[in-house]
Order: structure tokens, then C-alpha cells, then sequence
């Protein structure tokens, strides 16, 4: 249905891949992984026909339609959102916009406005044989979370991260032969993401995605595609089938052959980790058999590397942590939440989850003092020092520092050589930490932040998304660090493996402004609240 042969991407010296050919059958569904700057997204791009490769073709079966994500909220400003939704399948849009408006306007008496609407009803007919487009648009909708009443509002109305899921919708709508998918998740709270892993499961054609939520990737691809080395592979299995066999791979080739029981035991002990928890016990059984089975040759060693994320606190935590009093807060009018009642604990690693738009980012923020709530007031227990993440992490990192300069502007008494022992494991080579903290990329502020929260040496961490803008290995590396961390933790995160690593308390705050406060992993969570 969709091959490449001989695909090459140069820019300069650079070579993003080289000679990649590679068929795509209907029925698979493919999951693009990669470093960040590994040409992923360009990749996409190239397949669609938005980006002319440097040398090589793409081919396409004929007539096979193709949707692609949108990935510029702000192109649909002027249309509602029932039109927003059916300008993804755009010759049917055109072809109701035109009919409706020779209804309005048109000369019935005119032989030439007759055959014109003719024409266009054998379109929409074609297009829309059911006539059934504008339920299925309505049922889109409301699966997003757009009430009915809002259907017809402008997209100019709603909040950006909603206008990213009305893109999602128009793509969906259109049910394409060939779906591309950059990032899908971005934007979406657990719920919606659920959603979508269901409907995309059910997609029967070629799907492609990119996505750095690996418990998204696991429930919805069934290959991997590694692009690595300039060129792809592809594997069949989940993103832990793949990434357990790669690491195996990478054990085999450490280790010589004396140390093959050693490897064994090493291995057996990163399976149980990898299943995360008590509650994922049978799943850990389930992945020994899987593992048993793989076929690990096609697994090559991988130029990636994963960051080495320790946080160590310079004191113990003590019993009294925090407590959160009758806190309220409004933004013109809105109540975000009131008369919140929360006791932190010792030992407590919680994350904060919730649709958007719910307070989690104002309640982080009231917590480390960068916002005044309304009414009521919490404490720090006098052990705790924090350590702060947030949201907006890649607008904050900005400025003509080097990279080891910026970290020791936050305490002059940090040593130099801490400092760029602590970019290192965060994967920022000696060359790297001469560049200016405003060239970074995301995933390299992202990566910045971390760091500074590791030199902090703090006993509390508080963090706002943190796995946004990192790839695979790092949002890995960052869940195994909090699960080892001694210290308290309050995360707010929409992925759920993260979540999964670490947390053994779950605080929801729901949409009516109640919140669920819930002692478990975040999987014993879900059974509890399904």
C-alpha cells in the first residue's frame, strides 16, 4: 500500500537516512521511534509529500487516501468546529459549502445551476454514502469532550490545546487507507488518550506514528520501526518487546562469555524492574515467554544512549511534609478549586492527574510560591527543600550562557567539575556544554532542568510534565530515577508508564472540581475507578 525506495534525506554533510526502502502493509500498525534530531518527523513529512526527498521515491497505491495530523492549531481560526472536523475529508467540505450556497443563491430556473447540483450531490453521495457525516462528526466530538452546545462554535473560541483536538478529529474523520501520526498524544489528557489508542487499534488500513508515550505505543502498534544508524528497521512486537530485546542485545555484547550466568540473573532482575510493580506480576511472567520467543538478530546494538538520571537529597525527609488547608483559587470568575484539604506524607510519591484545565499546573504553582491562592494556606514541614520543574521549562532556559554557566548561576558554589559531570549523564558531550542555553532544543532544556534539579540535591521534587520534549530513553531513565529516589515527589504527567515507574499515591482532581485521593500505583488506580 506505501514503499520507499532508495529514500535519502541529506542536509549539507549531514545524512538523516540513506537508501531506505521499506514496504508498509494494510493492517500493521507502525511505531516511528528515534533520538530526538533522528529525522522522525521528516521522515513523516517525506512519506506525505510535504517534504521532497533528496534522492529516492515514495510510492502509493493507487487511489489509497492518505490523512496526516495537522500540526498548526491556528489554521482553522474562522471555521466552527463541525466544519473544522469535515474540512478533513476536504472534497466532500467543498462539496457541501458549494451545494449549500447554490441553495441559498442559485437560479433553480438556470440548466447550468441544476447539473452544477447534481454534480456536487453525486460528490457528497461518493463521499458520504450513509449521509451519515454529521452524526459521525458529532459522536467525534463529544468523544473529545465538545458538548453538544459547542459544536458550532468558532474554533476561535477554545482554548489551544482543545483546538489540537479538533486536528485529531478532522484526521480521523476522513478514515484514511494511510494514517501519519506526529505526536497525537501531545495535548491530551488519560482519558482522551485512551480513546484514542481504541480507535486507532481499530484503524484497518497503514497507520505510522511517532509518539514518546510508551504506554500508547505499547497498547496500539504492532511493529517498531527504529530509525537509527540513517537507515530503518523494522521489528514485530510492542516498544517493551523491542526495547527489551535491544538492551538484551547490548548486555551480550558487555558481557564475554564467562560472565553468561551473571548476564542471565542481570537480566532476569531488568525484567521484573521493566514490569514496574507487584500488580504487573502476571505481566512479568507473560514477558519472560515473550522474551523467550523473540527473534533477537534483528536487533542491532543502538547509537542511542540513555541519560543516567540520579537524584540524591543532601538531608532525610522528615515526618512532617506538607499540608494544604481550605486552599482556594478563581481566575476571572472561574473557580479553578476550593477549600482543598491535602496531607503530604512521608514516603508519598504522587502524581497529580486530571483533565486539562483543571488546576493541576495553578496548584504546583501556589505550592513553590509562584502564584497567591485566594483563601487558605499550606506548609512545608522545616526539613523540606524542593526542587522545582515547571511547565514552562523550554520559555524559562533562555539566554546567551554556556550550558555549564547557566547551571552555576544557581549556586556559585556548585563545582565546575560537578557541573559538567552532571551534563554528561544528561548526554551533553564536553563540546555540547559550550553552546548558549538558547540554541537548546525542548528535549535539551528538558534535559537542562534535570540537571539542575540533580545538582540541587533536594528532599521534595515537584514537577509539571517533565517528560515533554523527551524521547524514549529519558522519560525510561527519568520513571527508574523517581521510582529509586528518596525523597517525596508530586508529578504532573499524562503518560502513564512514567506514572506507573514511580508513583504510589494518585490524586485526581476532577472536572466538577471533587478530587479522588487514592493510596496505590496508578494501574491499581484504573481497576479501582473504571
Amino acid at each position: 500500500m506505501l514503499s520507499t525506495v532508495n529514500l535519502v534525506q541529506r542536509y549539507g554533510k549531514r545524512v538523516l537516512f540513506d537508501k531506505i526502502s521499506i514496504t508498509f502493509d494494510r493492517g500493521k500498525r507502525y511505531g516511528l521511534i528515534g533520538a530526538n534530531g533522528a529525522g522522525k518527523s521528516t521522515f513523516l513529512k517525506i512519506l506525505s509529500g510535504e517534504l521532497e526527498a533528496t534522492d529516492g521515491e515514495v510510492q502509493i497505491e493507487p487511489n489509497a487516501r492518505m490523512g496526516v495530523l495537522g500540526q498548526n492549531q491556528y489554521a482553522f481560526e474562522d471555521f466552527t468546529l463541525m466544519d473544522a472536523v469535515l474540512y478533513g475529508n476536504k472534497r466532500l467540505y467543498e462539496a457541501q459549502k458549494e451545494k449549500e450556497k447554490l441553495y441559498m443563491e442559485g437560479d433553480f430556473e438556470s440548466d447550468a445551476v441544476n447539473n452544477r447540483l447534481a454534480q456536487l450531490e453525486m460528490i457528497c453521495a461518493d463521499e458520504d454514502p450513509t449521509y451519515e457525516s454529521e452524526v459521525h462528526i458529532e459522536k467525534l466530538l463529544e468523544a473529545l469532550g465538545f458538548d453538544a452546545s459547542m459544536h458550532h462554535n468558532l474554533m476561535s473560541s477554545i482554548p489551544s490545546a482543545d483546538k489540537f483536538k479538533i486536528l485529531l478529529a478532522q484526521v480521523l474523520f476522513l478514515n484514511p487507507d494511510i494514517l501519519l501520526l506526529d505526536e497525537p498524544t501531545n495535548n491530551l489528557d488519560i482519558e482522551t488518550i485512551s480513546w484514542l489508542e481504541e480507535q486507532l487499534k481499530r484503524h484497518e488500513g497503514v497507520l505510522i506514528v511517532i509518539s514518546h508515550d510508551r504506554h500508547f505505543l505499547n497498547g496500539v502498534v504492532t511493529h517498531i520501526l527504529d530509525l537509527d544508524f540513517s537507515t530503518i528497521r523494522e521489528f514485530t512486537g510492542t516498544y517493551d518487546d523491542w526495547y527489551i530485546a535491544s538492551t538484551l542485545i547490548a548486555k551480550q555484547q558487555e558481557s564475554s562469555r564467562d560472565k553468561a550466568l551473571k548476564e542471565k540473573e542481570e537480566l532476569e532482575k531488568f525484567i521484573a524492574r521493566f514490569s514496574a510493580n507487584a500488580s504487573k506480576a502476571k505481566q512479568a511472567t507473560s514477558r519472560q515467554k515473550q522474551l523467550d520467543k523473540l527473534d533477537i538478530a534483528e536487533i542491532q546494538l543502538s547509537s542511542r544512549r540513555d541519560p543516567s538520571i540520579v537524584f540524591k537529597p543532601h538531608r532525610d525527609i522528615g515526618n512532617e511534609v506538607l499540608f494544604i488547608n481550605e486552599l482556594s483559587k478563581s481566575y476571572d470568575g472561574q473557580v479553578v478549586f476550593s477549600n482543598l484539604n491535602l496531607k503530604i506524607d512521608k514516603g508519598d510519591k504522587i502524581a497529580l492527574i486530571g483533565s486539562n484545565g483543571v488546576g493541576k499546573t495553578t496548584l504546583l504553582e501556589i505550592l513553590m510560591g509562584k502564584v497567591q491562592a485566594d483563601s487558605g494556606n499550606y506548609n512545608w514541614g522545616q526539613t523540606i527543600a524542593t526542587s522545582y520543574f515547571p511547565q514552562n521549562t523550554t520559555e524559562m532556559i533562555k539566554g546567551d550562557d554556556k550550558l555549564y554557566d547557566w547551571l552555576q548561576g544557581f549556586d556559585p558554589m556548585w563545582h565546575i567539575d560537578e557541573i559538567r559531570k552532571c551534563l554528561g549523564r544528561m548526554l551533553f558531550s564536553g563540546e555540547d556544554q559550550e553552546k548558549k542555553v538558547g540554541s537548546c532544543s525542548g528535549g535539551e532544556k528538558h534535559r537542562m532542568m534535570i540537571s539542575k534539579m540533580m545538582m540541587d540535591s533536594c528532599n521534595f521534587l515537584v514537577l509539571d510534565e517533565p517528560n515533554n520534549h523527551l524521547d524514549l530513553e529519558a522519560i525510561v531513565a527519568l520513571g527508574e530515577a523517581l521510582h529509586q529516589y528518596q525523597g517525596g515527589v508530586i508529578c504532573v504527567s499524562h503518560d502513564r508508564e512514567l506514572i506507573d515507574a514511580f508513583a504510589n499515591r494518585i490524586i485526581k482532581i476532577n472536572e466538577d472540581k471533587s478530587i479522588i485521593d487514592f493510596k496505590g500505583s496508578y494501574e491499581e488506580f484504573v481497576e479501582t475507578h473504571q
